[in-house]
């Protein structure tokens, strides 16, 4: 399924798996929510606990990728990797229109 065919369902939660100091050099997306890929194994029950589907991104697609994968390997189904931070922006700002 294409990103954007998950973004246009509304049931999604974005979260930017990069550090806080590259949301401030680089911008963010105000609906996000930032948890570094460091910390996802420790906060891993914040983000099994949202309803709805889990749409990680970071600069390059990378990270966001390690995350989809990690969360996949522990059972969920309902993760997708929306690659980097200005391609999803990009996405989101089209879908507005």
């Amino acid at each position: 399924m294409a990103i954007e065919d998950v973004l246009l369902t509304g049931n999604y939660h974005l979260i930017d798996v990069r550090e806080p100091m590259e949301l401030e050099m680089d911008g963010h997306i105000e609906e996000a929510q930032n948890i570094p890929l460091g910390e996802l194994e420790d906060r891993k029950q914040e983000i099994l606990n949202l309803s709805g589907t889990k749409i990680f991104f970071c600069r390059s697609g990378n990270r966001s990728g390690k995350a989809t994968e990690y969360f996949k390997a522990e059972g969920l189904t309902d993760v997708y990797n929306g690659g980097g931070y200005n391609d999803l922006s990009e996405v989101l700002e089209n879908l507005k229109k």
